[in-house]
Protein backbone atom coordinates (compact mmCIF):
# COMPACT_ATOMS: atom_id res chain seq x y z
CA UNK A 1 0.00 0.00 0.00
CA UNK A 2 2.82 2.11 0.88
CA UNK A 3 4.15 1.78 -2.88
CA UNK A 4 0.77 2.49 -4.30
CA UNK A 5 0.51 6.12 -2.32
CA UNK A 6 4.04 7.07 -3.40
CA UNK A 7 3.41 5.97 -7.33
CA UNK A 8 0.86 6.91 -9.72
CA UNK A 9 -0.16 4.59 -12.19
CA UNK A 10 -0.50 5.36 -15.48
CA UNK A 11 -4.76 5.08 -14.97
CA UNK A 12 -3.93 7.51 -12.03
CA UNK A 13 -2.17 10.01 -14.52
CA UNK A 14 -5.16 9.45 -17.34
CA UNK A 15 -7.68 10.20 -14.35
CA UNK A 16 -6.18 13.32 -13.21
CA UNK A 17 -6.22 14.30 -16.71
CA UNK A 18 -9.81 13.48 -17.42
CA UNK A 19 -10.67 15.99 -14.58
CA UNK A 20 -9.43 18.68 -16.42
CA UNK A 21 -11.90 17.60 -19.20
CA UNK A 22 -14.91 17.33 -17.00
CA UNK A 23 -14.93 14.04 -15.25
CA UNK A 24 -14.65 13.83 -11.44
CA UNK A 25 -11.04 14.45 -10.20
CA UNK A 26 -9.55 12.42 -8.28
CA UNK A 27 -6.29 12.42 -5.67
CA UNK A 28 -3.20 12.85 -7.09
CA UNK A 29 0.16 11.84 -4.43
CA UNK A 30 3.57 11.27 -5.64
CA UNK A 31 7.01 11.29 -3.69
CA UNK A 32 8.85 14.39 -4.64
CA UNK A 33 12.14 15.61 -2.87
CA UNK A 34 10.93 17.23 0.10
CA UNK A 35 8.50 14.03 0.86
CA UNK A 36 5.15 13.35 0.00
CA UNK A 37 2.98 15.28 -2.23
CA UNK A 38 -0.77 15.33 -2.34
CA UNK A 39 -3.08 17.20 -4.56
CA UNK A 40 -6.70 16.91 -3.03
CA UNK A 41 -9.65 18.21 -5.23
CA UNK A 42 -11.96 20.98 -4.41
CA UNK A 43 -14.92 18.76 -4.03
CA UNK A 44 -16.93 22.50 -4.59
CA UNK A 45 -14.89 23.53 -7.22
CA UNK A 46 -14.51 21.73 -10.14
CA UNK A 47 -10.60 22.67 -11.32
CA UNK A 48 -9.95 23.39 -7.57
CA UNK A 49 -6.85 21.97 -5.90
CA UNK A 50 -5.11 21.84 -2.36
CA UNK A 51 -1.31 20.74 -2.46
CA UNK A 52 -0.03 18.98 0.73
CA UNK A 53 3.37 17.67 1.67
CA UNK A 54 3.97 15.54 4.14
CA UNK A 55 0.89 16.17 5.55
CA UNK A 56 1.02 19.65 5.70
CA UNK A 57 -0.76 22.04 3.48
CA UNK A 58 1.26 23.96 1.24
CA UNK A 59 -1.00 25.64 -1.05
CA UNK A 60 -4.76 26.22 -2.86
CA UNK A 61 -5.29 27.03 -6.47
CA UNK A 62 -8.35 27.45 -8.11
CA UNK A 63 -7.28 26.89 -12.09
CA UNK A 64 -11.12 28.55 -13.08
CA UNK A 65 -10.09 31.51 -11.06
CA UNK A 66 -6.79 32.02 -10.27
CA UNK A 67 -7.46 35.24 -8.21
CA UNK A 68 -9.17 33.14 -5.36
CA UNK A 69 -7.35 32.71 -2.61
CA UNK A 70 -8.22 30.16 0.14
CA UNK A 71 -5.91 30.25 2.33
CA UNK A 72 -5.83 32.90 5.46
CA UNK A 73 -2.12 33.72 5.02
CA UNK A 74 -2.25 33.54 1.24
CA UNK A 75 -5.17 36.27 1.16
CA UNK A 76 -3.17 38.19 3.30
CA UNK A 77 -0.39 38.44 1.19
CA UNK A 78 -2.85 38.51 -1.91
CA UNK A 79 -3.75 42.31 0.13
CA UNK A 80 0.13 43.17 0.19
CA UNK A 81 0.17 42.40 -3.80
CA UNK A 82 -2.81 44.71 -4.24
CA UNK A 83 -1.38 47.69 -2.52
CA UNK A 84 2.04 47.24 -3.70
CA UNK A 85 1.22 49.46 -6.45
CA UNK A 86 -1.55 50.88 -8.55
CA UNK A 87 -4.65 48.78 -9.45
CA UNK A 88 -3.80 46.43 -12.38
CA UNK A 89 -0.12 48.12 -12.77
CA UNK A 90 2.10 45.22 -13.90
CA UNK A 91 4.98 44.47 -11.70
CA UNK A 92 8.56 42.68 -11.20
CA UNK A 93 8.18 40.05 -8.63
CA UNK A 94 10.28 37.20 -7.43
CA UNK A 95 8.69 34.84 -4.99
CA UNK A 96 11.32 32.79 -2.78
CA UNK A 97 9.26 29.29 -2.57
CA UNK A 98 6.83 28.30 -5.33
CA UNK A 99 4.47 25.32 -3.87
CA UNK A 100 1.06 25.12 -6.48
CA UNK A 101 2.55 29.08 -7.93
CA UNK A 102 -0.42 30.17 -6.25
CA UNK A 103 0.44 34.00 -5.52
CA UNK A 104 2.53 33.62 -9.20
CA UNK A 105 -0.68 33.04 -10.57
CA UNK A 106 -2.48 35.41 -8.26
CA UNK A 107 0.40 38.21 -9.85
CA UNK A 108 -0.35 37.38 -13.27
CA UNK A 109 -4.54 37.23 -12.94
CA UNK A 110 -4.54 40.44 -10.85
CA UNK A 111 -1.80 42.74 -12.60
CA UNK A 112 -1.47 41.11 -16.05
CA UNK A 113 2.05 41.48 -18.08
CA UNK A 114 4.05 41.04 -14.67
CA UNK A 115 7.26 39.65 -14.84
CA UNK A 116 7.62 37.23 -11.92
CA UNK A 117 10.86 34.54 -10.99
CA UNK A 118 9.89 31.70 -8.81
CA UNK A 119 12.73 29.97 -6.77
CA UNK A 120 11.79 26.35 -5.77
CA UNK A 121 14.17 23.78 -4.55
CA UNK A 122 12.11 20.76 -4.85
CA UNK A 123 12.32 19.91 -8.83
CA UNK A 124 9.88 16.85 -8.57
CA UNK A 125 7.32 19.39 -6.97
CA UNK A 126 7.94 21.66 -9.58
CA UNK A 127 7.50 19.17 -12.02
CA UNK A 128 4.55 17.67 -10.44
CA UNK A 129 2.73 21.10 -9.98
CA UNK A 130 3.41 22.35 -13.96
CA UNK A 131 2.13 18.93 -14.84
CA UNK A 132 -1.20 18.77 -13.23
CA UNK A 133 -2.37 22.14 -12.82
CA UNK A 134 -0.76 24.25 -15.93
CA UNK A 135 0.09 27.46 -15.93
CA UNK A 136 -1.41 30.06 -18.08
CA UNK A 137 0.81 29.98 -21.08
CA UNK A 138 0.34 33.78 -21.22
CA UNK A 139 1.48 34.30 -18.05
CA UNK A 140 5.26 35.69 -17.94
CA UNK A 141 5.92 33.38 -15.01
CA UNK A 142 9.51 31.67 -14.93
CA UNK A 143 9.94 29.21 -12.58
CA UNK A 144 13.91 28.05 -11.50
CA UNK A 145 14.57 24.85 -9.21
CA UNK A 146 17.12 26.35 -6.79
CA UNK A 147 18.23 26.92 -3.35
CA UNK A 148 15.76 30.10 -2.17
CA UNK A 149 18.85 31.97 -1.24
CA UNK A 150 21.49 30.89 -3.83
CA UNK A 151 18.03 32.06 -6.28
CA UNK A 152 18.05 35.25 -4.27
CA UNK A 153 21.46 35.80 -5.00
CA UNK A 154 21.30 35.38 -8.76
CA UNK A 155 18.29 38.34 -9.05
CA UNK A 156 19.88 41.95 -10.31
CA UNK A 157 19.71 44.79 -7.99
CA UNK A 158 17.05 47.00 -7.88
CA UNK A 159 15.03 44.68 -10.08
CA UNK A 160 11.96 43.73 -8.16
CA UNK A 161 8.85 45.73 -7.13
CA UNK A 162 7.88 43.30 -4.63
CA UNK A 163 9.43 40.33 -2.87
CA UNK A 164 7.68 37.64 -1.06
CA UNK A 165 9.04 34.49 1.06
CA UNK A 166 7.26 31.67 1.67
CA UNK A 167 9.39 29.13 2.40
CA UNK A 168 9.22 25.74 4.59
CA UNK A 169 11.17 22.58 4.64
CA UNK A 170 9.62 19.84 7.00
CA UNK A 171 6.77 22.75 8.12
CA UNK A 172 9.64 24.99 9.05
CA UNK A 173 11.69 28.07 7.63
CA UNK A 174 15.03 27.20 7.08
CA UNK A 175 17.83 28.60 9.23
CA UNK A 176 19.54 30.70 6.25
CA UNK A 177 16.45 32.14 5.42
CA UNK A 178 16.02 33.71 8.76
CA UNK A 179 19.23 36.40 9.02
CA UNK A 180 20.69 39.69 8.43
CA UNK A 181 22.18 38.60 5.97
CA UNK A 182 19.54 37.11 4.21
CA UNK A 183 17.28 40.34 4.53
CA UNK A 184 20.42 42.36 3.43
CA UNK A 185 20.47 40.66 0.36
CA UNK A 186 16.16 40.76 -0.19
CA UNK A 187 16.49 44.51 0.07
CA UNK A 188 19.33 44.94 -2.79
CA UNK A 189 17.06 43.05 -5.06
CA UNK A 190 14.39 45.22 -4.22
CA UNK A 191 13.81 48.87 -5.79
CA UNK A 192 13.39 51.97 -3.48
CA UNK A 193 10.15 51.53 -3.50
CA UNK A 194 10.16 47.77 -3.41
CA UNK A 195 8.07 45.77 -0.76
CA UNK A 196 9.18 42.41 1.04
CA UNK A 197 6.60 39.86 2.54
CA UNK A 198 7.45 37.25 4.57
CA UNK A 199 5.32 34.37 5.56
CA UNK A 200 6.03 32.98 9.10
CA UNK A 201 5.09 30.58 11.32
CA UNK A 202 5.46 30.59 15.13
CA UNK A 203 3.47 29.91 18.23
CA UNK A 204 3.70 30.50 21.97
CA UNK A 205 5.92 32.09 23.74
CA UNK A 206 6.85 33.89 19.81
CA UNK A 207 10.54 33.84 19.87
CA UNK A 208 10.73 33.17 16.78
CA UNK A 209 8.31 35.92 15.32
CA UNK A 210 10.12 38.74 17.95
CA UNK A 211 13.57 37.75 16.61
CA UNK A 212 12.35 38.14 12.71
CA UNK A 213 10.95 41.23 13.21
CA UNK A 214 13.95 42.56 15.04
CA UNK A 215 16.52 41.30 12.45
CA UNK A 216 13.80 42.96 9.15
CA UNK A 217 13.94 46.07 11.04
CA UNK A 218 17.80 45.76 11.21
CA UNK A 219 17.15 46.08 7.53
CA UNK A 220 13.97 47.94 6.62
CA UNK A 221 12.42 51.25 8.06
CA UNK A 222 8.84 50.82 8.00
CA UNK A 223 7.31 47.41 8.78
CA UNK A 224 3.90 45.99 9.78
CA UNK A 225 2.85 42.45 11.23
CA UNK A 226 -0.15 40.82 9.71
CA UNK A 227 -1.82 38.52 11.73
CA UNK A 228 -4.59 36.62 13.83
CA UNK A 229 -5.70 37.90 16.76
CA UNK A 230 -5.26 34.41 18.85
CA UNK A 231 -1.71 33.89 17.41
CA UNK A 232 -0.13 37.44 18.27
CA UNK A 233 -1.67 36.58 21.87
CA UNK A 234 0.62 33.52 22.04
CA UNK A 235 -2.69 31.29 22.03
CA UNK A 236 -1.87 28.98 19.34
CA UNK A 237 0.48 28.48 16.30
CA UNK A 238 -0.23 30.03 13.29
CA UNK A 239 0.75 32.09 10.19
CA UNK A 240 1.84 35.81 10.46
CA UNK A 241 2.81 38.03 7.23
CA UNK A 242 5.43 39.98 7.58
CA UNK A 243 6.04 43.15 5.63
CA UNK A 244 9.11 45.73 4.56
CA UNK A 245 9.67 48.33 2.83
CA UNK A 246 12.09 51.10 2.33
CA UNK A 247 9.24 53.68 1.88
CA UNK A 248 5.80 54.05 4.50
CA UNK A 249 3.37 51.58 3.41
CA UNK A 250 -0.60 51.48 3.05
CA UNK A 251 -1.05 50.94 6.86
CA UNK A 252 -4.12 52.11 6.92
CA UNK A 253 -5.68 50.51 3.93
CA UNK A 254 -3.61 47.03 4.54
CA UNK A 255 -5.50 47.50 8.05
CA UNK A 256 -9.00 47.93 7.15
CA UNK A 257 -8.53 44.58 4.13
CA UNK A 258 -7.29 42.70 6.90
CA UNK A 259 -10.27 43.48 9.12
CA UNK A 260 -12.92 42.76 6.39
CA UNK A 261 -11.49 39.05 5.27
CA UNK A 262 -13.63 36.29 6.76
CA UNK A 263 -10.56 35.20 9.57
CA UNK A 264 -10.31 38.78 10.34
CA UNK A 265 -6.35 39.73 10.76
CA UNK A 266 -4.64 42.43 12.80
CA UNK A 267 -2.10 44.50 11.63
CA UNK A 268 0.15 45.90 14.42
CA UNK A 269 3.17 48.62 13.22
CA UNK A 270 5.31 51.53 14.43
CA UNK A 271 5.51 51.69 18.39
CA UNK A 272 3.61 48.93 19.14
CA UNK A 273 5.83 46.64 16.37
CA UNK A 274 8.48 47.96 18.47
CA UNK A 275 7.17 47.33 21.73
CA UNK A 276 5.83 43.83 20.70
CA UNK A 277 9.22 43.05 19.80
CA UNK A 278 10.66 43.09 23.55
CA UNK A 279 14.43 43.67 22.99
CA UNK A 280 14.66 40.64 20.64
CA UNK A 281 18.20 41.42 18.57
CA UNK A 282 18.52 40.75 15.16
CA UNK A 283 19.61 37.27 13.62
CA UNK A 284 22.73 36.49 12.12
CA UNK A 285 24.42 33.69 10.10
CA UNK A 286 26.20 32.74 12.63
CA UNK A 287 23.24 31.85 14.95
CA UNK A 288 20.11 31.29 12.94
CA UNK A 289 18.46 28.15 13.75
CA UNK A 290 14.90 27.33 11.83
CA UNK A 291 11.90 28.54 12.67
CA UNK A 292 10.06 26.29 15.72
CA UNK A 293 8.11 22.68 14.36
CA UNK A 294 4.45 23.03 14.50
CA UNK A 295 2.43 20.82 16.82
CA UNK A 296 1.10 17.77 15.56
CA UNK A 297 -2.49 19.20 16.20
CA UNK A 298 -1.55 22.12 13.76
CA UNK A 299 -2.58 19.69 10.91
CA UNK A 300 -5.57 17.46 12.52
Amino acid sequence: MARARNQRSDDSRDTARGARRGRAAEAVVESVDGGLAELLPDRDRPRAWTLLVDGAPQSHVDLDDPSRLAFEYQRRLGHVIDLGAPPGRPVQAVHLGGGALTLARYTAATRPRSTQQVVERDAALVRLVRRELPLDPNARIRVRSADARAGLAKVADGWADLLVADVFSGARTPAHLTSVEFVTDVRRALKDSGVYAANLADGPPLAHLRGQIATVAAVFPHLALVADPAVLRGRRFGNLVLVASGRPLPVAELTRRAACDPHPARVQHGRELADFTGGAVPVTDAVAVASPAPPPSVFR
